[in-house]
């Protein structure tokens, strides 16, 4: 992975974003409403771009809000995105909102990750399929070491190899979209972890006939195999990095017997 940082120039990190996308410049030109002269002038340095044209370009590359800072600052200019914790004062309606999201989706799992997947917030759902995992990886939880870690779920994964596959796949997108190190060491982390013995060389769930509409996390639960399907959102047009970087995870229970359990034990 390159690393530029914002001495390189605002041209060169604009090719280098460009070139990420693999967009030619009478492309990336004809989406900014600009010319492949003007772009190409900006990459070698020959024109200043204005900050209006920094941000159209950036939003056509769909450049991270956090490295759009990164591009103004090159360009000269002040950073537009502000980066707030989310335990300031001002982020207490959104807090509010999340909070009223995951509860409002119980008894089925919830979480809230940022953008290298550590646990912002969670639900009654998620924290019960995490009773039995090792007091370490709840003590600073990232959602990827909790399912690929061996003292985490994923002995208990039935399809292990094929969730663990989509959750790496999964990671590599936004290593690709985002030019993240620490998600890069991340994902070097997860990816090296061993498998448990009991999926060692074999996958338990290779012979399961049923049919899903998308791939499931089949997982044991107190004697029961749970089926889930996970759904991932964010928010639109975020104007501060931290709400850039946030997602929320959903599990829906992809069939009946997973609906009734989750349902008898939320029961009063």
């Amino acid at each position: 992975m390159t690393t530029l940082s914002t001495d390189t120039g605002v041209g060169v990190l604009l090719r280098h974003w460009r070139e990420t996308r693999r967009l030619s410049q009478l492309e990336l030109a004809l989406r900014a409403d600009s010319s492949a002269r003007h772009i190409s002038f900006i990459e070698t340095g020959r024109a200043r771009p204005s900050a209006e044209m920094v941000l159209r370009l950036a939003e056509h590359l769909n450049v991270p809000v956090r490295d759009r800072n990164d591009l103004l600052l090159a360009a000269g200019y002040a950073p537009q995105f502000t980066e707030t914790p989310l335990d300031d004062p001002s982020m207490g309606a959104l807090r509010a909102g999340i909070d009223q999201l995951l509860r409002g989706y119980e008894p089925y799992p919830a979480v809230v990750v940022d953008g290298t997947y550590n646990v912002i917030a969670a639900n009654s759902g998620i924290q019960t399929l995490l009773r039995g995992v090792a007091p370490h990886l709840l003590a600073s939880p990232n959602a990827m070491r909790l399912a690929l870690h061996p003292e985490g779920l994923a002995p208990r994964i039935r399809n292990l190899p094929q969730w663990r596959g989509h959750l790496l796949h999964q990671m590599e997108r936004q290593i690709a979209l985002l030019r993240s190190a620490p998600l890069r060491e991340l994902y070097d982390e997860v990816a090296g972890y061993p498998l448990p013995p009991a999926h060692d060389g074999a996958d338990r769930e290779a012979q399961a006939p049923e049919a899903h509409f998308a791939l499931p996390l089949r997982i044991e639960h107190e004697g029961r195999v749970l089926s889930f399907v996970s759904s991932i959102s964010t928010f639109n047009t975020p104007m501060d990095v931290t709400v850039a970087e946030l997602a929320i995870e959903t599990m829906l229970p992809a069939d009946p017997d997973t609906v009734a359990h989750l349902r008898e034990r939320a029961a009063p």
